[in-house]
């Protein structure tokens, strides 16, 4: 350290309280990067790595970016999973004694972003804390968007986390120590987000900084009183973003306090398979719910619909009063029109308000400002006049905010600077001294000319002219053709020399440029002033201005949503009081909208507290998982608020909704893809009620036939018997079907087949009845197997249904499904499978019954397993089945 160089000296000192930190170091009109820093940055941003003396024998690695283009490669670093910390000079290098003062004015993070170009206009940028009561299991979190100012917070416990983080998608994660890190890492895994592990010492400061920011009577208001862990939370939170950002984020003027039991709970399994804001695949908007309902006009009102689609309701009264809005505006085609009109014209108030109140925003995006304030008249005049209560309730609150666009109005120029300290922003009638200035200002320009024509006529030189540039100012330009024979006059003082002309100057012109130039400088100075003045007096009504700008989203949001409903023939649906699921023609809302080249077929869903469980049986590709999703989708729809895809709906609350559909594993966890499907099945058992909706694909096809077999019909027990959830199941294990006739709340289904020859037609219908065909190798020939393929398969089958005892129908014996659920329940306990009534005893057999059993104990035992082909090994298998099943008929 002692051998480095000053400015290194300064660079290693700084670097030591940011060490998890990309420094940017500013020098000049560079912010450089020096050592690992800079090793690092250029490999990620592609940048030339050199080095610089620094005192050592070796040169120190360093690259560097352009400050006036810096935001770019920090949104680069940002994306990478970095943090940036903004060094900058804090003093003038012309006034500076020695080495120029620098210090870290800013560090930017994942979770801190308020800049346009790092975010996602139709997204929420949510920052995390997590604190923990070490001594239980109880958490306190707290997520805030500080580039609109929203925190929301509440308390979970541990086991909870997962579902919580997987619905907010924070962007970064702070949390107040280690007993929290493997929970917080499981659930996010798979997630894109950055888990800050060196944020314990946020959460150690003695002092409240949420009493410090809000003040006890907010907080007491907020519902917070006695919320040790939430709060603790939020000070974690608040001194992050104050330590980070070097000021508090004042934009930040209200407190959340939500309970999860206010919205309908969705796993992250859930989630996904249902696709409800990014697909499975990809990651994309496109081919989601959210992107079919998303007709919205403003970045506010996008970002509240996904909110609406990550958060359903699960009150009754609140349910209603979105579909009474969204029904006021479906009735209503020229008011709809109307207001996306208005709408469209409307910028992002949320994030102008986070720019004012981090002293960022610009000239012209605080006319952008105005320009929106402008069109909440027109709406709220719309809304009146339509005479539509449940909207007029809601304009009703909307503030005008016709102070605040009247001070912008009156003092910013309609096309200012772009930047704040460049001038040319204020209007000359707002302030005598910006106009007196700006008079002068434009008053030297007539004086300058007045000047040069008057040398011309002086010198007799018509080519004469004064130009500016700023080394020099004002100067008199004359020609080297000009100069021939040419008296300079005693006042002409040669300035510079070019290679066909000269330059001079004189006393009065330098005279006139000074007071010209101090001008100018007095008014960019002076306009600053007063812009400063202006923002700070619309950071006043910062709260005012948030407020309608939730209004306004609101609005967008229901619009957009009775929008999506005329264009796709929704249906405003029922709350049903019985429990009873009613859909009539109901149709998937993703696919329908991304087929409209074919037709969709409807499917009719009655799903009651009597038939609450139905088995679904069909081919493949024939539509069992479309059909089940979109029940799920309609349900959820509904409790969003939304008109549904049917003609006619009726939908009870739910608390939650359950889904497991399609294959996937996750090897990086060292899971199978049958081990994934175990644990969102014991998901799904272990949490469901019997106000849930539960959605289960081809459950157990990941095993053997028999295991397989076994699970899914314990598990259809267990749903039936110990939860009472109506469930929606889909499976090729047509053995299945038999459970219709032994337990009242089962009813079979199946996907309708035409069969013409060997081809087969899907009809996309879902009718009653079960089905015992799987016509495998029909789709196997639909999918362009060979055909030598399909021939040999249809061979074997052949020869395999021919060892089948004339009665394929017959069932399981009870016996076979105690012993099978004895060890289900032995290997996966969590399942809690074990409970069928008919699996707990098994009746005492004759002496007959224990003989033929030992002989076939005995053919087991001396079986050659090694020198079996398969084939003969399925033979034994059907025939071993055959003796299986008359020795249970004896």
């Amino acid at each position: 350290m002692e051998k480095l160089t000053p400015m290194m000296k300064q660079y290693m000192q700084i670097k030591s309280n940011h060490k998890d930190c990309i420094l940017f170091f500013r020098l000049g009109d560079f912010y450089e990067m020096f050592f690992d820093d800079a090793i690092e940055a250029s490999r990620i941003l592609e940048i030339a790595l050199t080095g610089k003396s620094c005192g050592l024998e070796e040169k120190a690695p360093m690259c560097g970016v352009p400050y006036h283009s810096a935001e770019n490669y920090i949104g680069r670093l940002i994306k990478s999973g970095l943090k940036v910390a903004i060094c900058e000079q804090t003093e003038d290098a012309s006034a500076a004694k020695g080495l120029v003062k620098r210090d870290v004015v800013r560090v930017i993070t994942p979770g801190t972003i308020i800049e346009d170009n790092f975010l996602e206009n139709s997204k929420n940028n949510y920052l995390m804390s997590i604190f923990s009561m070490q001594a239980d299991y109880d958490c306190g979190i707290s997520y805030v968007d500080i580039s609109t100012g929203d925190l929301f917070c509440t308390g979970i416990s541990k086991h909870e986390l997962g579902e919580e983080i997987g619905k907010i998608q924070p962007t970064e994660i702070i949390f107040s120590d280690d007993s929290l890190k493997n929970h917080i890492k499981n659930s996010c895994f798979g997630l894109s987000i950055y888990i800050n592990e060196d944020s314990h010492s946020y959460f150690d400061g003695s002092s409240s900084a949420t009493v410090d920011c809000f003040g006890e009577e907010h907080i007491a208001n907020a519902g917070l009183k006695g919320k040790e862990s939430v709060l603790k939370s939020i000070d974690g939170l608040l001194s992050y973003i104050i330590q980070t950002q070097k000021q508090s984020a004042s934009n930040i003027s209200q407190i959340h306090l939500y309970s999860q039991d206010d919205f309908m709970k969705l796993d992250g399994f859930t989630r996904r398979n249902l696709e409800l804001t990014q697909t499975i695949r990809g990651s994309s908007k496109k081919g989601t719910l959210l992107h079919v309902l998303d007709k919205t006009k403003t970045c506010m009102g996008s970002r509240l619909l996904k909110k609406w689609v990550d958060e359903p309701l699960v009150s009754e009264n609140k349910i209603s009063k979105r579909l009474d809005m969204i029904e006021e505006l479906f009735s209503d085609f020229a008011l709809r029109d109307d207001m996306s009109k208005e709408l469209r014209e409307i910028y992002d108030i949320e994030r102008l308000c986070a720019k004012i109140a981090f002293e960022k925003i610009n000239p012209k995006e605080l006319i952008n400002l105005k320009n929106s304030i402008a069109r909440i008249p027109s709406i709220k005049q719309l809304v009146t006049e339509s005479g539509h209560k449940n909207l007029m309730e809601l304009s009703g609150s909307l503030d005008e905010l016709s102070d605040v666009k009247r001070l912008i109005e009156e003092s910013i120029l309609d096309e200012p600077s772009f930047s704040s300290k460049d001038g040319n922003i204020i209007k000359a009638s707002f302030d005598e001294r910006v106009k007196e200035l700006r008079d002068f200002s434009i008053n030297g320009a007539n004086i300058i000319k007045s000047i040069e024509e008057s040398e011309k006529e002086r010198n007799g030189i018509k080519s004469l002219k004064i130009g500016f540039n700023k080394v020099f100012g004002y100067y008199i330009e004359i020609t080297k053709t000009n100069l021939k024979d040419f008296k300079l006059p005693e006042n002409y003082t040669r300035k510079q020399t070019l290679s066909n002309c000269e330059r001079f100057i004189t006393p009065e012109l330098k005279e006139v440029e000074e007071k010209i130039i101090s001008a100018q400088e007095k008014i960019k100075s002076l306009e600053y002033e007063i812009f400063v003045d202006i923002r700070n007096k619309v950071y006043g009504e910062i709260v005012r201005i948030q407020n309608a700008a939730k209004i306004i989203a609101s609005f967008d949001v229901i619009n957009s949503l009775a929008q999506v409903a005329n264009e796709n023939n929704y249906v405003k649906p029922a709350i049903s009081k019985s429990g009873d699921i009613d859909i009539e023609s109901g149709r998937h809302p993703v696919i329908e909208t991304m087929s409209k080249d074919q037709c969709f077929i409807p499917n009719d869903t009655a799903i009651d507290n009597d038939k609450f469980i139905g088995i679904i049986t069909g081919p493949n590709m024939a539509g069992k998982s479309t059909y089940m999703r979109q029940v799920a989708l309609i349900c959820l729809m509904a409790h969003i608020g939304s008109f549904v895809p049917a003609q006619n709906a009726k939908i009870p609350l739910l608390d939650r909704i359950f889904t497991r559909v399609g294959a996937s594993d996750d090897l990086s966890q060292g899971q199978s893809t049958f081990m994934v499907e175990m644990s969102e099945v014991a998901q799904i058992l272990n949490n469901a009620s019997s106000k849930s909706l539960v959605i289960l694909d081809e459950i157990g096809r990941g095993t053997s036939t028999y295991d397989g077999l076994s699970l899914a019909w314990a598990i259809v027990e267990h749903i039936h018997d110990d939860i009472g959830c109506k469930t929606l199941f889909a499976t090729h294990y047509h053995e299945l079907t038999e459970l219709e006739n032994e337990f009242p709340g089962i009813k079979n289904y199946s996907v309708d087949i035409q069969e013409n020859g060997e081809d087969i037609v899907f009809l996309r219908r879902i009718i009653a009845g079960g089905t015992d065909k799987s016509y495998g190798i029909h789709v196997a020939k639909l999918a362009k197997l060979p055909e030598s393929v399909i021939d040999k398969s249809k061979e074997i089958l052949e020869r395999l249904e021919e060892k089948k005892i004339s009665d394929n129908k017959s069932k399981i014996s009870s016996g076979a499904r105690a012993s099978n659920v004895k060890t289900i329940q032995e290997e996966k306990p969590e399942c809690s499978l074990a409970h069928s009534k008919e699996a707990i005893h098994v009746k005492e057999q004759v002496s007959m019954f224990d003989y033929k059993k030992d002989i076939m104990i005995q053919n087991i035992a001396k079986l050659d397993i090694i020198n079996m082909t398969p084939l003969d090994a399925m033979n034994y298998l059907y025939t071993m089945q055959k003796e299986a099943k008359m020795l249970g008929d004896d």
